[in-house]
């Protein structure tokens, strides 16, 4: 047998698929009645601007058909939303069906060929000028999906590689937001974990991230890479040849193996790492002026990757700390190949097998 067919042999998933159309309405009752699942963390990937929901309303109406949506089946029978939640959360907004805190009904918005869409609702409070008509929702709820249904008896894998590889071709969602939807079908409540570990006060101060990408969940990769390379030691750190793919491994093992032993203790150590080091200063992730003696500009890798990732395995590993954690990002920043050029020119996995090791070597006592 060749090397290709071994190695086919061993990726192959066993899926096992159906496929066949249904109504709006028909997806709608089930969603009703729970048997179609939309994770909670989930929905916090539905961020879909009016006017591409109002685009969406547009080509039912018109007939344009609809692309397939993925569900998977769980072992109790019913479908989880793998792809397609945006297209599914807007028909579901739409009928008032969503959190109305978070999503309140939608109010469709002019398109292309249908301008007087613009101000109409699904209900609009008894307001015939503000409503779609009878005959428009029941249009609607006529309209046909096609859905891709991965059955219970697949490769647990396969509801995951399918959202990354859907979610790969084309999309906008960032790598977290992909991972997290991911994630969320293994156990969210590792998710939710990560969450709140991304709200912690010290925490926020210190990366003080700009809000698209809070809004792209990049808090929450930052949380989940310190997870990930806290407790690798020098010659593991140098070892990574991708990483992206190696969070993404560790995040889903995790997740499968989420025990609240390590919950406790990695919570502790992730929170008492950035205590610290905002006792030490407020502006420490950024980069040290010597001209101005003080540290200008907003969060870097660089230095998340040389103090905290550092901090964190030095306090995971019960070794000795120096005290003075400002004096250590300084002589971080004195030393020689902390240049532009490198902070520029490095991949991920170079500087991060030049940045931990010599945080680790600076901030050990």
């Amino acid at each position: 047998m060749s090397s290709l067919e071994l190695e086919l042999e061993k990726a192959r998933r066993n899926i096992s698929t159906d496929s066949y159309p249904m109504s709006v309405g028909e997806l709608t009752n089930m969603y009703i009645e729970g048997d179609l699942i939309i994770r909670p963390p989930f929905q916090r990937l539905f961020r879909w601007e009016t006017d591409q929901k109002s685009k969406l309303i547009e080509s039912i109406l018109i007939g344009i058909p609809l692309p397939s949506i993925f569900v998977a089946q769980d072992d109790e029978g019913r479908w989880e939303l793998v792809d397609g939640l945006q297209r599914i959360s807007t028909l579901l907004q739409l009928q008032g069906l969503l959190d109305k805190d978070a999503f309140p009904p939608l109010e469709l918005t002019a398109t292309k060929y249908l301008p007087s869409l613009a101000g109409l609702k699904w209900d609009g409070d008894q307001d015939e000028a503000k409503t779609l008509t009878p005959a428009q929702r029941r249009d609607i709820k006529r309209a046909k999906i096609d859905l891709k249904i991965v059955q219970r008896e697949s490769d647990p894998q396969t509801k995951f590689d399918l959202f990354q590889r859907l979610n790969s071709f084309g999309s906008k969602l960032s790598n977290q937001e992909i991972r997290n939807a991911q994630l969320v079908g293994v156990n969210p409540d590792f998710v939710e974990w990560i969450a709140t570990l991304a709200t912690h006060d010290s925490f926020v101060t210190l990366i003080r991230l700009p809000e698209i990408d809070i809004k792209r969940k990049y808090d929450e990769e930052l949380v989940l890479r310190f997870l990930y390379l806290h407790k690798k030691n020098d010659t593991e750190i140098a070892s990574i040849r991708n990483f992206q793919d190696g969070l993404e491994d560790f995040a889903v093992g995790l997740a499968l193996n989420f025990e609240n032993d390590y919950k406790a203790r990695a919570g502790r150590i992730f929170r008492d790492t950035f205590d610290r080091l905002l006792e030490a200063d407020e502006k420490i992730l950024g980069k040290w002026d010597a001209d101005k003696q003080d540290f200008k500009g907003g969060f870097l890798n660089s230095s998340f990757e040389a103090l905290a990732i550092s901090l964190g395995f030095l306090l995971e590993t019960g070794s000795e700390v120096r005290r003075n954690l400002r004096d250590c990002a300084i002589e971080f920043w004195t030393l020689p190949e902390m240049t532009t050029r490198f902070a520029t020119g490095k991949s991920t996995e170079a500087r991060l097998a030049l940045m931990v090791p010599a945080g680790r070597k600076i901030i050990s006592a």
